[in-house]
């Protein structure tokens, strides 16, 4: 009996580990979730048993109370599971409640990380985290908490000089806003990607005053990545409007 959790990456299906298929190619049995790209499970064997236990706001879900005797019934009844996260299971992804209940039934663990949308989506959209002169660090925070809440630590990191990339906030965008905009950082850069990594990736970009009018102007929604900072102005869906103001051509 075995839990192996692999981190599926931030969407495209290139972005995951080598490891990571070769974990899948030995499952007996994965476990996935709704951001995982639909084109890893081709990596299966043809006889492995794929579960999808999708957890998304506004649609069916599977709920962690649910997934984790889950995990313990297949691995008893099939050996190796998969438990494929998208991102990296260890960045808002509860892997170790997983790891944690797996063991408790005396099931072998493992952990394959992936790479984190937190970090790799701003990097799509031509957004560093951090850059001399403009960002020294980066905060990564939820924006909605186990209670339903906005987590403390927003407003730490909202007063802060440092990048906040905000993961699972969209539905409370206008209260991230309004915690930055308490701080005087109404003019702070702030950028929107959706489907991070992916052909259909969008970005919209305008500050903590306006980025509410631009996402209702450009329909950008679910699912989403939040960066504010003054890095975010650097987002490549803004670079021809720095070009045309400098009257740089391309």
């Amino acid at each position: 009996m075995k839990l192996t959790l692999v981190g599926a990456g931030p969407g495209d299906p290139d972005l995951i580990t080598v490891k990571g298929i070769r974990a899948l190619q030995q499952a007996d049995v994965v476990m996935y979730d709704a951001l995982v790209h639909p084109d890893l499970l081709d990596h299966c064997r043809p006889d492995a048993l794929k579960v999808y236990v999708g957890k998304r706001r506004g649609a069916y879900s599977c709920v962690q109370e649910d997934i984790n005797p889950l995990i313990v019934h297949y691995a008893q009844q099939y050996g190796h599971v998969v438990r494929l996260k998208g991102g990296d299971s260890f960045v808002f992804g509860r892997g170790y409640e997983e790891i944690e209940f797996a063991r408790q039934y005396g099931i072998e663990t493992a952990v394959i990380p992936g790479i984190s949308s937190s970090y790799a989506v701003p990097a799509s959209a031509g957004i560093p985290l951090t850059t001399r002169g403009l960002s020294e660090s980066f905060w990564v925070v939820t924006g909605t908490t186990k209670a339903g809440q906005l987590s403390t630590d927003l407003r730490l990191a909202a007063q802060s000089s440092a990048t906040v990339v905000v993961l699972m906030g969209m539905h409370k965008l206008a209260e991230i806003m309004a915690v930055f905009a308490e701080v005087g950082k109404t003019d702070t850069p702030v950028a929107i990607i959706q489907n991070g990594t992916l052909p259909d990736e969008r970005t919209v970009v305008g500050n903590v005053q306006t980025i509410l009018e631009k996402v209702t102007e450009s329909g950008v929604g679910n699912p989403a990545i939040i960066v504010v900072g003054e890095v975010a102005a650097l987002a490549q869906a803004d670079l021809q409007s720095v070009l045309n103001a400098s009257k740089i051509q391309l």
